[in-house]
């Protein structure tokens, strides 16, 4: 069986490893998953395009395997689109949501089912997606992103096993993490993210483009699988 090649040595990869490095980026747990080289990147075209699914699929599905292996913390897989179009929040929004449907659409034909422990209702409180099986959290980063720690030069995809969180709770270690993550966020943007919640509170498919959206919206996806 091949090995699945990650495009970890692209000159865009580099130039996220230099971003999320960045001095005054907030988010710790990404932090550690790059200083722990725990971070892969597949490189694609364009986030409007389901040209490089069939790689990106491959991906999760290794990150799935590696993290089964070993149960290592911190394990993250980012996804970055050369393609920029000068897309705007709600048109990056739409092509994300495009690419999380055709991915699961792709995983329902694999035969993997979702995670149990979490719900497949993008309306629930504990809706998380699943990719081989495994429920994910995916945040979504692009140049013209209103929140400046989502404000890369180019669209992107970070996903991270949800179980990594449980973990990080069982130990005691997820409040102080999402604390200081927090208050970076707030450093940086001067104000707190008017979207972020704790997985049970409200769905968490809100807060993955980083739009912040009405009580109204609606996520533009489904589970197809029985």
């Amino acid at each position: 069986m091949l090995k699945f090649r990650f495009d970890n040595d692209d000159p865009l990869a580099a130039e996220f490893r230099d971003f999320v490095s960045a001095a005054d980026f907030p988010c710790v747990g990404a932090k550690a998953a790059l200083a722990r080289q725990q971070m892969d990147i597949v490189v694609a075209r364009h986030i409007g395009s389901a040209w490089d699914d069939l790689r990106v699929l491959p991906g999760l599905m290794e990150i799935v395997r590696r993290y089964r292996e070993d149960k290592t913390l911190f394990r993250t897989f980012v996804v970055l689109f050369e393609d920029d179009e000068n897309l705007s929040e709600s048109a990056f929004e739409h092509h994300m949501w495009d690419r999380i449907q055709s991915l699961t659409d792709k995983d329902d034909w694999l035969g993997f089912q979702p995670d149990p422990s979490v719900d497949t209702d993008p309306e629930s409180p504990h809706f998380s997606l699943s990719f081989s099986g495994e429920a994910f959290f995916v945040v979504g980063l692009h140049p013209h992103a209103s929140r400046p720690a989502r404000r890369f030069i180019r669209p992107a995809m970070v996903f991270n096993l949800h179980d990594q969180f449980v973990e990080l709770r069982k130990n005691g270690r997820y409040e102080k993490m999402r604390s200081a993550i927090i208050d970076r966020d707030v450093a940086l943007a001067g104000e707190p993210n008017p979207m972020l919640a704790r997985h049970g509170e409200v769905s968490e498919a809100r807060q993955y483009s980083g739009r912040e959206v009405s009580s109204e919206w609606r996520c533009p996806y489904q589970r197809r699988a029985a």
